[in-house]
């Protein structure tokens, strides 16, 4: 069994691992906004998806820029420019909760969006060089359990304290604004070794994107997930509470912390050991056929559809970590760089699911999740055709 982290990279590795569980926080956190909006700001279910917009919509808007600096200056530097970005949107929401203006609120997670596609940009394809190319799906699967983990406490934070007897907003995101600015200030005093690009020319690099089959359709494949897992999250607290009328707010937000994102902690760890045995792409077609096996489910309705909304975090776990790394092997790090920054761009697919669903399942939330199964479809498609080029590679 090859090992995922050569004892050279380990402790880059596990500094750039950390990082994971910030943005995770900060994306699970939303989801408890998202409904604490629709009820304190008295806003329709498709406004509130504004929320879950400003945010992956600073992913589409940052991403170029963010892999310019990459380019230019190093993954430290775009690590660094993340940090800082996050912890001044994050500090922006103690203004913010004095003025409760929605418009403040989005400019706050703009910022935020921003910040957070800088850290993206640099810590996914930094984690899949740090070592063998054909380990790269599991190191990332590995890091990105740490983005589980933060995944869970997001909505457990927000569940406990937004919709608590404090009922702040501010007081998460403060807490959190002044620990990234923390770590910016550590990560700009360690040594973190750059990856050396080896390959002849940028253009080159742009060359082999634009003929990688896997690489272009990776990008379909990840707008796809990312719009499934941004809507399913975003509605989760809204599906729980219409299905049952027993279940409160901050009931539902704790179900979807340890129930939904446990699930999803549990399928990234459990991903990373099965791809000693499965290869990366049949494992990922068994979960996207999984994820849509269980959208189905939630659009009958029921205990059913509610079992089913909570174990699709299990199948869906390994989705985003599995596709970045299969669209960007085989590249040169010129190419890595500039083709992460693309990948990210489309991580704009959470800013368009959550307003269709709020739009289609405004009178009946059941109905919006048609949006994920579809979503769940055209990863399984993409699964489909890169396992069967696997395939072919292996029998050459």
């Amino acid at each position: 069994m090859k090992s995922i982290v050569t004892r050279k990279y380990l402790i880059p590795f596990a500094l750039v691992a950390s990082l994971f569980f910030c943005w995770g926080f900060a994306h699970s956190i939303l989801d408890v906004l998202n409904k604490h909006f629709q009820n304190m700001l008295e806003i329709s279910k498709t406004r509130s998806a504004l929320v879950q917009a400003m945010v992956y919509g600073g992913y589409f808007i940052m991403a170029i820029p963010a892999g310019v600096i990459i380019r230019k200056w190093g993954y430290k530097a775009g690590v660094i420019t993340g940090l800082i970005l996050y912890g001044i949107g994050a500090l922006l929401f103690v203004p913010g909760e004095r003025m409760m203006s929605f418009e403040f609120f989005l400019l706050c997670l703009f910022i935020i969006g921003c910040g957070l596609t800088c850290l993206e940009t640099a810590a996914n394809p930094y984690v899949t060089v740090l070592g063998e190319p054909d380990t790269a799906a599991s190191r990332l699967n590995l890091a990105q359990s740490l983005n589980g983990l933060g995944w869970i406490v997001g909505p457990l934070v927000g569940g406990l304290i937004i919709f608590g007897d404090s009922g702040s907003v501010a007081l998460p995101y403060a807490v959190i604004g002044i620990a990234v600015l923390v770590i910016a200030v550590l990560f700009s005093r360690m040594q973190l070794p750059e990856i050396v690009d080896t390959s002849t020319s940028e253009k080159a690099g742009i060359d082999k994107l634009s003929k990688s089959a896997p690489y272009l359709f990776g990008l379909v494949a990840l707008f796809a997930y990312v719009a499934a897992q941004t809507g399913v999250n975003s509605f989760f607290i809204n599906y729980v509470t219409e299905a049952s009328s027993t279940i409160t707010n901050q009931q539902a937000a704790l179900m979807l912390s340890f129930g939904g994102m446990g699930f999803f902690l549990v399928g990234r760890l459990l991903g990373t050991w099965l791809m000693n045995y499965l290869s990366a792409p049949r494992l990922l077609l068994i979960c996207a056929v999984g994820a849509m096996i269980c959208m189905i489910g939630v659009i009958c309705g029921g205990t059913v559809g509610l079992i089913s909304l909570i174990v699709t975090y299990l199948f869906e776990s390994i989705m985003f970590p599995t596709i970045f790394a299969l669209a960007l092997q085989g590249l040169s790090t010129s190419a890595t760089k500039r083709g992460s920054s693309y990948l990210i761009m489309t991580v704009v697919g959470g800013a368009i699911a959550p307003m269709l669903m709020g739009y289609i399942g405004e009178n009946n939330m059941a109905i919006g999740f048609i949006i994920p199964l579809v979503c769940y479809l055209v990863v399984a498609t993409y699964a489909k055709k890169i396992k069967k080029t696997y395939e072919q590679e292996s029998i050459c």
